[in-house]
């Protein structure tokens, strides 16, 4: 029977029989999980505080760190070690395992015979400390100096060798051990059935000795150091691929003739379970030295990765709800998680706690503005057409096309497609490449931004246009068929002019002033290095292009329209087309070419499409995020449609079990990029989880956020609120249930006892009453006003029956409750 719940996710046996718990400490000074480095003597300056499990359970089984626990029994918590004299076995969370890529349950005797990759690499890490100025010398300095047995790092470093004997020792705190084969628990012999490669001190593979069956061998092996030395490694990185050449790894191992088995290894099922890769892509011939097999990486970047700190890490796609009582952070928590997921855990680690509120908001409203992230919140009425795609009646005369020719125009009103949110983030996503990974970003500061239509939407034979000048590297203008490349055509005057001299009334067919007005902006009024959006129609832009040239006349071939060019560099490009409200505030104009009104731009978005679409390969695509607050309000199917199916991380575009579906209303092809997260949150006491649509929590990840006392002051004009807290959390959790506390978000703004007063007055009672179906009972039970002693929160009054009426007709008193008007804190007295 597992010791694991929810909320307990690392539970320890130890030598004598009972179970121990991680405990959390809610106190101020050292808050979280609490654990002492290995050697470290218990003061306050050595303990260590975390929130992370999984930095925890390393400290615990791979650094040999004391960890404070509650035994299960008796409720008593002590600082101890997973070693054979204390903590003997442990059994941990999927999750946590997956982090560390260790069984969810082992035995000290099972741990000595297994070594973790992180394991290694840390004892190397501390190894190399010791190198260069002696850290860690009361573990390493027992061993002497290295002599026999070596073992490759899995990591590209300066020194990648290190002696097997202090490493082994290291991670299982022993000073005296057996260095080489002859035992199981021996350090090579530990480290071979790793996967780890042993070798001489010059870095070259020593062959396994035939006469000990306790030494791995054959495809087991093989698969091993394929993982450790390949797979891994390419993980850290955030590669988005990996080829492993089986000539190369029988090189690294030191296998002579073993191709086919090699091969064999590599293609099979068990390596793509064990390694978690979909099936790879191999060459011909097969088998054979030559053979690249190449391996899509999908999974997420380990958790001790080393991380490039001037890009964020591309996860696989993150479908994650938080759920929990009220008040107890969820909206706020997807802010950080947004952050952390678009820009990486390093700078999102450094904006966690009160403190650093501001920057977390301010970081992520940057997000928001650059259209990486979305926020919606869903509702009883949230329908398809909303979420992801509808039709809406447009006005012919008032959002019409380029062209007043369009046939469509002779109705008063007519339907078009509108994007919903989740729409407009995916393709947002999906145009997106990420920003080149050498020069500067680009910047609209000192550049003028011009609005202009290339090709007219609605004229068939001008659709081309738009492809002509994305192919050439060009903006195509059509007004007039004279060349103005003459330098007097720098004044308007002169353009006119021309144009009088070429054509007569009759010819021209649209009004000569604005027409003039507008070749005298292209020709004259963009200079190199401004910005130009091009529309298609009204209601979308296509492309951002910077002008790179001067006026070029270039007439083009069998055809006497748009003759005139710019030489252009187009940063972004969607065909499709992004709404225009998201760049620019006003409604866009049928002009072909004018000025936009920078005050009017959104120019952080506008800037984020300039820098997106990288054209280096090895940069990842910028990840996004839908946040969907109360997402469990809507109806889900109602919502969602087809798209539940395009939400799996493995139907994502680009995956081996890629999906796309045709949209109802829009009739085109659809579906969700790898780069798009999806966060939700759920308010358990306003409705289950478990009546949330059993098709979205299959593809959903589930994160419990519960009240967290420790977040709150534990003197406030003398009332202490954590005690406050904890105490109303566990009368609700005896009469009700868990599901329905009280977060600490209604207590953490206040900062006197008149707003502990007010957030009680305003907002915790009138809560509880909704909770217990205004059976005040069970409020004043709640808040301690149980009969015993002064009230506290609640008055309450007998109500006398009425005149005819015996009290023997009903049952028990009758009260009548009532708020009083002066609380009394005295139960939680500071």
């Amino acid at each position: 029977m597992s010791n694991l719940t929810e909320r307990r996710r690392i539970v320890f046996r130890h030598v004598e029989g009972e179970f121990y718990a991680v405990s959390r400490n809610g106190g101020a000074k050292h808050p979280g999980y609490l654990y002492l480095p290995q050697g470290a003597s218990l003061t306050d300056e050595n303990i260590i505080g975390t929130e992370d499990l999984d930095e925890l359970a390393r400290a615990a089984l791979d650094e040999h760190c004391a960890v404070r626990c509650k035994n299960l029994t008796t409720g008593a918590q002590h600082y101890l070690r997973f070693n054979e004299n204390e903590l003997c076995s442990y059994e941990i969370g999927p999750e946590i395992a997956k982090a560390l890529g260790i069984p969810e349950i082992m035995s000290m005797g099972d741990k000595k015979a297994s070594l973790s990759r992180q394991a290694v690499e840390a004892a190397m890490d501390a190894y190399d400390g010791y190198r260069t100025n002696g850290t860690g010398g009361d573990v390493f300095d027992a061993f002497g100096d290295p002599r026999d047995y070596w073992v490759r790092s899995s990591r590209e470093r300066e020194n990648c060798v290190y002696p097997t004997k202090p490493l082994v020792g290291y991670i299982r705190n022993l000073s005296d051990l057996n260095g080489g084969w002859s035992k199981k628990d021996s350090a090579a012999a530990t480290l071979h059935n790793a996967g780890f490669i042993i070798v001489d001190q010059y870095d070259q593979p020593v062959e396994r000795p035939d006469r000990y069956e306790h030494l791995m061998e054959g495809a087991d092996r093989i698969r091993l150091c394929a993982l450790n030395y390949f797979i891994e490694p390419a993980r850290e990185k955030a590669a988005r691929d990996v080829s492993i050449r089986a000539g190369d790894l029988a090189s690294a191992i030191g296998l002579k003739d073993a191709f086919p088995n090699i091969c064999q290894a590599l293609g099979g099922e068990k390596f793509q379970k064990l390694a978690q890769v979909p099936a790879p892509t191999s060459t011909e011939p097969n088998p054979s030295s030559s053979t690249i097999f190449t391996y899509k990486l999908n999974s997420q970047v380990e958790a001790d990765a080393v991380t490039d700190t001037t890009k964020a890490p591309a996860p696989s796609a993150v479908n994650l709800i938080l759920y929990g009582p009220p008040g107890t952070g969820k909206t706020y928590r997807t802010a950080w998680e947004a952050v952390r997921l678009c820009l990486g855990e390093q700078i999102a680690s450094g904006l966690k706690g009160s403190a650093q509120r501001a920057a977390l908001m301010s970081t992520y409203r940057k997000l928001v503005s650059e259209g990486r992230v979305e926020f919606v919140t869903f509702h009883q009425s949230m329908s398809y057409e909303e979420f992801v795609e509808g039709l809406r009646p447009e006005t012919v005369r008032d959002e019409t096309s380029d062209s007043t020719t369009d046939p469509s125009a002779t109705g008063g009103f007519r339907l078009r497609v509108e994007d919903g949110v989740f729409k407009r983030i995916a393709r947002r996503a999906d145009t997106s490449r990420g920003q080149n990974s050498t020069g500067e970003r680009l910047s609209l500061e000192g550049r003028n931004v011009f609005k202009m239509s290339i090709g007219a939407v609605a004229i068939p034979e001008d659709a081309g246009i738009f492809d002509e000048a994305i192919n050439e590297n060009c903006a195509i203008f059509g007004f007039f068929r004279s060349d103005f490349s003459g330098d007097e055509f720098t004044e308007r005057q002169a353009i006119k002019a021309q144009v009088e001299q070429d054509y007569t009334d009759e010819e021209l067919g649209f009004s000569l002033t604005s027409a003039v007005q507008m070749t005298d902006i292209f020709r004259n009024n963009l200079q190199q290095g401004d910005v130009i959006l091009v529309s298609k129609g009204n209601l979308l832009i296509r492309a951002i292009g910077m002008v790179e040239g001067d006026y070029e006349f270039h007439p083009r071939e069998s055809s006497e329209t748009y003759p005139h060019r710019r030489a252009m560099r187009w940063l972004w490009v969607d065909e499709a087309g992004m709404p225009a409200n998201e760049f620019y505030n006003m409604a866009i104009s049928q002009r072909t070419i004018y000025p936009l009104r920078k005050q009017e731009l959104n120019i952080a978005l506008v800037e984020r499409y300039m820098n997106s679409q990288s054209t280096d390969e090895s940069v990842s695509p910028e990840p996004h995020v839908l946040i969907i607050d109360e997402i469990n309000r809507a109806n889900i199917s109602k919502a969602f449609g087809e798209l539940i199916t395009l939400l799996e991380p493995d139907k994502r575009l680009g995956m081996d079990n890629e999906i796309r579906l045709t949209l109802p209303y829009s009739k085109k092809p659809f579906g969700v990029p790898q780069n798009l997260h999806v966060i939700g949150t759920m308010n358990t006491a306003d409705r289950s989880i478990a009546l949330l649509d059993t098709a979205l929590r299959r593809r959903f990840a589930f994160h419990e956020l519960m009240p967290d006392p420790s977040v709150l002051s534990n003197d406030v004009e003398g009332v202490d609120l954590r005690r406050l807290l904890s105490t109303i959390n566990e009368r609700i959790e005896y009469l009700f249930d868990r599901e329905h506390q009280i977060g600490h978000a209604y207590f953490t703004g206040c900062q006197t006892q008149a707003d502990i007063d007010s957030a009680m007055r305003d907002k915790v009672i009138p809560l509880l009453a909704e909770y217990f179906y205004e059976d005040w009972s069970k409020v004043a039970v709640v808040l301690g006003d149980s009969g015993q002693g002064p009230s506290r929160f609640l008055d309450a009054k007998q109500i006398a029956a009425p005149a005819g009426m015996t009290e023997d007709d009903f049952s028990g008193d009758k009260l009548r409750w009532t708020v009083k008007d002066r609380f009394d804190f005295s139960e939680f007295v500071a």
